[in-house]
Parts: C-alpha cells; sequence; structure tokens
C-alpha cells in the first residue's frame, strides 16, 4: 500500500539517502535536508511503501512565490506516475500557502524531469549558464497558479 504524506524529520535520513541513490553529483546532504526542513518555509511530500521512502519532494514558498526545490523517485519505482503525485501535491500546497507561481532550476540534460515540469504546467524562462558545479547549464522554470 501506498501512502502519500508530509515529511517528519525521523525521515530525513531515509530522504537523504535516496538522495544521494537518485543524484550521483550534488545530491543533498542530511544538513541541507534538515536546514530546508527546519526553514519555516519548507514543505515536505513523500510516499512510502511498506515503510521505505519511494519518491520524496520539496517546495519553499515565501511571500506569493514558490521554488520546488528537490523531487525524486527510486530508481525502480520511475515511470510509474509518483514523481506527478509529489509534484501535484506539492503544487496544491503552495496554492494553500499563498504561492501564486512556481519556480524550479532543472538540468538542461534530464529530459524525463523536463518532459513532468512540461507536462504539468512549467514553462522554460531562461537559462543559467555553468549554474551546477559540474558546469551543466540549469534551464529555470515557472508555473503560474493564478
Amino acid at each position: 500500500m501506498t501512502v502519500l504524506r508530509e515529511w517528519t524529520f525521523e525521515d530525513l535520513n531515509g530522504i537523504a539517502e535516496l538522495e544521494k541513490e537518485c543524484f550521483s553529483s550534488e545530491p543533498w546532504n542530511l544538513q541541507a535536508l534538515a536546514d530546508s526542513f527546519l526553514s519555516g518555509h519548507f514543505y515536505g511530500a513523500l510516499l512510502e511503501e511498506e515503510g521505505a521512502i519511494t519518491s520524496y519532494g520539496g517546495i519553499s514558498v515565501v511571500l506569493d512565490e514558490g521554488e520546488l526545490q528537490l523531487i525524486a523517485t527510486a530508481e525502480m519505482y520511475r515511470k510509474c506516475g509518483r514523481a506527478q503525485k509529489i509534484l501535484t501535491y506539492l503544487t496544491e500546497e503552495a496554492a494553500k500557502r499563498g504561492a501564486r507561481r512556481i519556480f524550479l532550476e532543472v538540468r538542461v540534460s534530464n529530459a524525463e524531469a523536463q518532459k513532468l515540469y512540461l507536462k504539468n504546467g512549467f514553462r522554460g524562462v531562461y537559462a543559467r549558464t555553468r549554474y551546477y558545479p559540474d558546469g551543466e547549464d540549469a534551464v529555470v522554470m515557472k508555473k503560474e497558479l493564478v
């Protein structure tokens, strides 16, 4: 049975482990996850199956803007709609918290993520040259909620 729920502090170790599995370069570490979690602006959601975290995401909302900070799904659970569920849930939560628009950055090479974002109403706004430490560019995307 799959459960969709908000992150708790106790989930951070599991999320950090899955983050390392999903992102070989620059995964969020436990400290970065904890800092965001405790910021007061952050909301995290995850999918859990039999006690194991299979997908997660997080968004920060400040005033009327949201920023999708992270979203990932364990490799064996990809292409089954889990990231879609997390993205929908986080978008709805951002709107409840007063966001009128959501921004995100995505690697130019991450076609699967870009496809998910485009399908959900995000549009490319501009590129950030050499945004990532390895020199790869990022596409900044935005979705208007109102």
